[in-house]
Protein backbone atom coordinates (compact mmCIF):
# COMPACT_ATOMS: atom_id res chain seq x y z
CA UNK A 1 0.00 0.00 0.00
CA UNK A 2 1.20 3.22 -0.91
CA UNK A 3 1.62 6.82 0.97
CA UNK A 4 -1.09 7.76 -0.77
CA UNK A 5 -3.69 4.61 -0.40
CA UNK A 6 -2.85 5.06 3.35
CA UNK A 7 -3.26 8.68 3.84
CA UNK A 8 -6.84 8.71 2.18
CA UNK A 9 -7.99 5.27 3.84
CA UNK A 10 -7.38 7.42 7.14
CA UNK A 11 -8.47 10.61 6.51
CA UNK A 12 -10.52 9.99 3.67
CA UNK A 13 -11.28 11.69 0.05
CA UNK A 14 -12.91 14.76 2.15
CA UNK A 15 -12.43 17.53 0.03
CA UNK A 16 -9.65 18.75 -2.65
CA UNK A 17 -6.13 20.05 -0.71
CA UNK A 18 -6.51 22.82 -3.38
CA UNK A 19 -9.78 23.68 -2.53
CA UNK A 20 -9.96 27.55 -1.39
CA UNK A 21 -7.17 27.66 -4.46
CA UNK A 22 -9.54 26.22 -6.61
CA UNK A 23 -12.24 29.03 -6.01
CA UNK A 24 -9.82 31.97 -5.66
CA UNK A 25 -9.00 30.58 -9.64
CA UNK A 26 -12.32 30.81 -10.47
CA UNK A 27 -13.31 33.70 -8.83
CA UNK A 28 -9.97 35.48 -10.80
CA UNK A 29 -11.21 33.80 -14.17
CA UNK A 30 -15.06 35.36 -13.59
CA UNK A 31 -13.40 39.09 -12.45
CA UNK A 32 -10.89 39.14 -15.48
CA UNK A 33 -13.56 37.69 -17.78
CA UNK A 34 -16.56 40.83 -16.72
CA UNK A 35 -13.22 43.52 -16.72
CA UNK A 36 -12.70 42.27 -20.44
CA UNK A 37 -16.11 42.38 -21.10
CA UNK A 38 -16.07 46.11 -19.75
CA UNK A 39 -13.04 47.11 -22.19
CA UNK A 40 -14.84 45.22 -25.49
CA UNK A 41 -15.35 48.67 -27.28
CA UNK A 42 -12.44 50.11 -26.50
CA UNK A 43 -9.59 47.47 -26.48
CA UNK A 44 -6.91 47.94 -29.41
CA UNK A 45 -7.53 45.73 -32.36
CA UNK A 46 -4.06 44.47 -31.91
CA UNK A 47 -5.17 43.11 -28.56
CA UNK A 48 -7.19 40.40 -29.73
CA UNK A 49 -7.68 37.78 -32.95
CA UNK A 50 -10.74 36.39 -34.19
CA UNK A 51 -10.66 32.50 -34.78
CA UNK A 52 -13.20 30.11 -37.04
CA UNK A 53 -13.64 27.19 -35.11
CA UNK A 54 -14.37 23.87 -36.79
CA UNK A 55 -18.16 24.55 -36.38
CA UNK A 56 -18.31 27.55 -37.89
CA UNK A 57 -18.85 29.13 -34.90
CA UNK A 58 -16.28 32.56 -34.31
CA UNK A 59 -14.03 32.93 -31.28
CA UNK A 60 -12.09 35.69 -29.60
CA UNK A 61 -9.03 35.38 -27.65
CA UNK A 62 -7.32 37.80 -26.25
CA UNK A 63 -3.86 38.70 -25.58
CA UNK A 64 -1.13 38.90 -24.64
CA UNK A 65 -1.26 40.65 -21.40
CA UNK A 66 1.67 41.28 -19.33
CA UNK A 67 1.59 43.46 -16.17
CA UNK A 68 4.26 43.23 -13.04
CA UNK A 69 6.80 44.60 -11.08
CA UNK A 70 10.83 44.40 -10.89
CA UNK A 71 11.99 45.86 -7.54
CA UNK A 72 15.61 45.97 -6.71
CA UNK A 73 17.26 47.88 -4.04
CA UNK A 74 19.10 51.04 -4.83
CA UNK A 75 21.99 52.31 -3.50
CA UNK A 76 20.61 53.54 -0.37
CA UNK A 77 19.67 50.80 0.67
CA UNK A 78 15.97 51.08 -0.34
CA UNK A 79 13.75 49.30 -2.96
CA UNK A 80 12.91 50.74 -6.49
CA UNK A 81 10.02 49.19 -7.67
CA UNK A 82 8.92 49.96 -11.17
CA UNK A 83 6.13 48.36 -13.26
CA UNK A 84 6.40 46.59 -17.16
CA UNK A 85 3.70 45.54 -19.06
CA UNK A 86 0.90 46.98 -21.53
CA UNK A 87 -2.26 46.25 -18.69
CA UNK A 88 -1.89 48.25 -15.63
CA UNK A 89 -4.66 49.54 -12.91
CA UNK A 90 -6.96 52.33 -13.87
CA UNK A 91 -6.79 55.11 -11.62
CA UNK A 92 -9.72 55.19 -9.11
CA UNK A 93 -12.66 57.33 -10.23
CA UNK A 94 -11.90 57.28 -13.68
CA UNK A 95 -14.52 56.73 -16.32
CA UNK A 96 -14.93 53.28 -17.70
CA UNK A 97 -12.64 49.81 -16.96
CA UNK A 98 -10.74 49.79 -14.10
CA UNK A 99 -7.94 48.18 -16.30
CA UNK A 100 -5.57 50.57 -18.29
CA UNK A 101 -4.64 48.34 -21.70
CA UNK A 102 -2.38 49.61 -23.76
CA UNK A 103 -1.71 48.09 -27.46
CA UNK A 104 2.44 48.46 -26.67
CA UNK A 105 4.22 46.89 -23.65
CA UNK A 106 6.38 48.75 -21.55
CA UNK A 107 9.32 46.46 -21.64
CA UNK A 108 11.27 44.81 -18.49
CA UNK A 109 13.99 47.34 -17.80
CA UNK A 110 16.71 47.90 -15.56
CA UNK A 111 18.94 50.73 -14.52
CA UNK A 112 22.63 49.98 -13.25
CA UNK A 113 24.52 53.36 -12.40
CA UNK A 114 28.58 52.54 -11.75
CA UNK A 115 31.46 55.40 -10.69
CA UNK A 116 31.32 56.51 -14.32
CA UNK A 117 28.48 54.95 -16.19
CA UNK A 118 24.83 54.29 -16.46
CA UNK A 119 23.94 50.87 -18.09
CA UNK A 120 20.46 50.27 -19.17
CA UNK A 121 19.36 46.80 -19.64
CA UNK A 122 15.83 46.17 -21.61
CA UNK A 123 13.97 42.57 -21.99
CA UNK A 124 12.60 42.75 -25.35
CA UNK A 125 11.73 39.38 -26.45
CA UNK A 126 11.13 38.56 -30.49
CA UNK A 127 11.67 41.55 -32.17
CA UNK A 128 14.71 42.16 -34.21
CA UNK A 129 17.44 44.85 -33.80
CA UNK A 130 16.61 46.83 -36.96
CA UNK A 131 12.76 47.30 -35.43
CA UNK A 132 14.93 48.79 -32.24
CA UNK A 133 14.50 52.63 -32.35
CA UNK A 134 16.35 55.07 -29.44
CA UNK A 135 16.28 58.31 -28.69
CA UNK A 136 18.58 59.42 -26.05
CA UNK A 137 19.07 63.08 -23.90
CA UNK A 138 21.22 64.07 -20.95
CA UNK A 139 18.26 63.02 -19.09
CA UNK A 140 16.64 60.39 -20.10
CA UNK A 141 16.11 57.44 -22.76
CA UNK A 142 13.03 56.36 -25.27
CA UNK A 143 12.70 52.80 -26.20
CA UNK A 144 10.18 52.38 -28.96
CA UNK A 145 9.70 49.10 -31.29
CA UNK A 146 7.52 48.53 -33.58
CA UNK A 147 7.08 45.39 -34.83
CA UNK A 148 4.65 43.67 -37.25
CA UNK A 149 4.15 40.91 -33.68
CA UNK A 150 5.28 42.92 -30.45
CA UNK A 151 5.25 46.64 -29.94
CA UNK A 152 7.09 48.05 -27.16
CA UNK A 153 7.52 51.66 -25.38
CA UNK A 154 9.10 52.55 -22.46
CA UNK A 155 10.55 56.32 -21.65
CA UNK A 156 13.02 56.59 -18.19
CA UNK A 157 14.30 58.95 -16.34
CA UNK A 158 18.40 59.20 -16.00
CA UNK A 159 18.99 59.57 -12.09
CA UNK A 160 21.79 62.01 -13.31
CA UNK A 161 22.79 63.56 -16.48
CA UNK A 162 24.54 61.61 -19.12
CA UNK A 163 26.70 62.55 -21.90
CA UNK A 164 24.42 60.92 -24.73
CA UNK A 165 27.59 61.27 -27.75
CA UNK A 166 29.15 58.02 -25.77
CA UNK A 167 26.31 55.85 -25.61
CA UNK A 168 26.84 52.43 -26.79
CA UNK A 169 24.43 49.75 -27.48
CA UNK A 170 24.04 45.77 -28.48
CA UNK A 171 20.81 43.57 -28.84
CA UNK A 172 21.13 39.81 -28.00
CA UNK A 173 18.73 36.99 -27.34
CA UNK A 174 16.23 39.41 -26.60
CA UNK A 175 18.29 41.81 -24.06
CA UNK A 176 19.17 45.21 -25.04
CA UNK A 177 21.56 46.69 -23.12
CA UNK A 178 22.81 50.20 -23.61
CA UNK A 179 26.00 52.22 -21.65
CA UNK A 180 25.64 55.73 -21.19
CA UNK A 181 28.86 57.74 -19.62
CA UNK A 182 27.60 60.09 -16.94
CA UNK A 183 28.27 64.22 -17.15
CA UNK A 184 31.71 65.56 -15.59
CA UNK A 185 30.47 66.64 -12.13
CA UNK A 186 33.90 68.97 -12.79
CA UNK A 187 32.74 70.61 -15.61
CA UNK A 188 32.00 73.71 -13.95
CA UNK A 189 30.83 75.62 -17.29
CA UNK A 190 32.66 77.70 -19.83
CA UNK A 191 33.88 81.19 -18.41
CA UNK A 192 32.34 84.09 -20.01
CA UNK A 193 34.45 87.79 -19.59
CA UNK A 194 32.29 90.38 -18.53
CA UNK A 195 32.51 93.65 -20.81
Amino acid sequence: MSFWDEWFKRYGKRSSIFGDFERFMEEMEKEMAEAFKSMEGRMPREMYRERRLPDGSIRREYGPFVYGYSVKIGPDGKPIIREFGNMKPGLKGEKGASLNLQDRREPLVDLIEDNGTIKVLAELPGVEKDDIKLSATSRGLTINVENVDRRYFKELEFPVEVDESTARSSYRNGVLEILFSKRSRDNRGKEIKVE
